[in-house]
């Protein structure tokens, strides 16, 4: 199993921003955190690095039904999409796979929410 899935876009790095946001909303998930890593390590450790945008998605739904059945699934929580362009220009988005994330986790009842958030992801991806 896979721990993500990803695809690649026509669109621009900032395009693909803008549309993996609007698509993760529409699947009722909000982009909580933004982590710009070339900045931060170019701003920590004077490296150069690709553009690369960690996105940090959570469905306040299903977040409070996993907190609910397992209240240490904070530490798993948002969901990550990356958006990260390669050196000769193609952009890649990739989102977590939740369903591998949670096999750590032994608790059926998180096992069908992760299912169902898996779906959710990988439709946004499959829409890119």
């Amino acid at each position: 199993m896979t721990y993500y899935y990803t695809t690649t876009t026509n669109k621009t790095f900032e395009e693909a921003i803008e549309e993996v946001t609007a698509l993760l909303k529409e699947e009722g998930f909000g982009v909580l955190t933004e982590i710009d890593v070339k900045e931060t390590l170019k701003k920590k450790l004077d490296v150069d690095f690709k553009k690369y945008h960690i996105l940090g998605a959570c469905n306040p739904e299903f977040a409070h039904k996993a907190l609910t059945a397992e209240d240490k699934i904070g530490v798993m929580l948002p969901c990550n999409v990356i958006v990260e362009e390669h050196e000769n220009g193609q952009v890649e988005v990739s989102a977590v796979n939740p369903v591998a994330s949670m096999q750590a986790v032994e608790n059926d009842e998180l096992h069908s929410i992760a299912d169902e958030v898996k779906k959710r992801l990988q439709k946004v991806i499959e829409q890119l």
